[in-house]
């Protein structure tokens, strides 16, 4: 082969030579070394925030458990201004208590560090719980809930704490993204699969709704539709994260159903305890 065919032929048809094949294997060993590192270095993180999320729990309790027993009058009776301000430090800390929570949560699930306690329960107890939970945040944005589960269902056989935690946040979501007078609803069905029965949970809005071609980014982790400084909803961007990784250890599936305008409509499975 002439000099001038070899230089026109395809890179893949050209020899290698040893310097070549040498250079490629140091830039191979090289990117192993970059991917340890990066893992490594991933690692580091992930514990940093389970440790500084584990820390910043038992002050945090303290604040808001004295501030409750100031709003008590266990120390004397406050003033009215003083009683608005206590709960406001009160409010905060909740607030803050439930972001370091799901931080601390989602730095377990990246270490693969959750694990199930399954038992069998009622799907509805569940949703009564969370109803009690959110029933003051309703009330004061004028919000109306319907519960459609009925109690005729059959159990379900998961980690009830966890199940609580999907709930709760795609609840939160809903009534944070839903304005004043709208409607919020959980619907729980039986659903009959190749695979088996199976729950199917609903959590649906009437509020802003999301776009579709953001229906996959909002399951990433801190992952904002809209992460500018002056938006209206603010929150680690974890929570849907979260309810994700805990549906998936209980090989169920989640995904959302909306559009800009028309409110959301989430869905999540588990296993159903005949199933």
């Amino acid at each position: 082969m002439s000099r001038v065919e070899t230089a026109s032929a395809p890179l893949s048809q050209r020899p290698v030579t040893d310097a070549a094949f040498a250079a490629l294997e140091a830039q191979y060993r090289e990117a192993l070394e970059e991917i340890a590192d990066l893992r490594a270095r991933d690692g580091l993180k992930t514990q940093f925030l389970a440790n500084i999320s584990h820390d910043l729990r038992t002050p945090l309790t303290a604040v808001v458990t004295h501030a409750e027993i100031l709003r008590d009058g266990i120390l004397g009776t406050l003033t009215d201004r003083q009683l608005e301000s206590v709960a406001g430090i009160i409010g905060g800390g909740r607030q803050l208590l439930n972001q370091v929570g799901e931080i601390l949560t989602y730095a377990r699930g990246a270490a693969n560090q959750l694990t199930l306690n399954p038992s069998r329960f009622h799907i509805t107890d569940v949703i009564e719980q969370m109803r009690g939970l959110s029933e003051s945040l309703l009330a004061k944005k004028g919000i109306s809930l319907e519960v459609r589960a009925s109690r005729s269902l059959p159990e379900v056989a998961a980690d009830r704490e966890k199940v609580g935690h999907v709930i709760g946040n795609l609840f939160g979501n809903a009534i944070s993204f839903t304005p004043v007078g709208g409607r919020v609803w959980i619907a729980a069905s039986m659903n009959e699969t190749p695979a088996g029965r199976e729950m199917l949970v609903e959590v649906g809005d009437s509020g802003i709704g999301i776009a579709s071609e953001h229906h996959e980014l909002i399951f990433r982790e801190f992952a904002q539709v809209d992460s500018s400084p002056s938006r209206s909803h603010h929150g680690t961007g974890l929570g849907l994260t979260i309810a994700r990784k805990l549906v998936e250890l209980h090989h169920g599936r989640i995904w959302v159903e909306s559009d800009l305008g028309t409110g959301s409509r989430f869905f999540f499975t588990i296993p159903s305890a005949d199933g």
